[in-house]
């Protein structure tokens, strides 16, 4: 199991917006993150900053998985307008933070 972390932004003055979106989360959405393979997944906000958290077997799977789910284009779309994502153009995903520390 992978534990992955990586950050993303939500614009100014979206926060309400983007808290109500994920407490009414689409249930094919929520389908679709555990069928990518995601499981304890978490995202915490400090402001407009966001850190989201998640266990996967394999990520880049579970990212080829969401790229090809027709629910997540959805989503991202429906996201885009007060989200602020930051891309690797490395990978061409999020930033995914390297492990420091870890304590089970």
């Amino acid at each position: 199991m992978q534990r992955v972390a990586f950050l993303l932004g939500m614009r100014e003055g979206t926060e309400a917006e983007y808290k109500a979106r994920h407490d009414h989360i689409w249930p094919e959405m929520s389908a679709a993150l555990s069928e990518a393979g995601l499981h304890n997944y978490s995202i915490f906000r400090h402001g407009t900053q966001l850190f989201a958290y998640c266990e996967v077997d394999d990520w880049q799977e579970s990212q080829r998985r969401l790229a090809a789910s027709e629910v997540n284009r959805r989503w991202q779309e429906y996201m885009a307008d007060i989200l602020d994502v930051p891309i690797d153009p490395a990978t061409g995903t999020f930033y995914i933070l390297e492990e420091m520390f870890h304590h089970e």
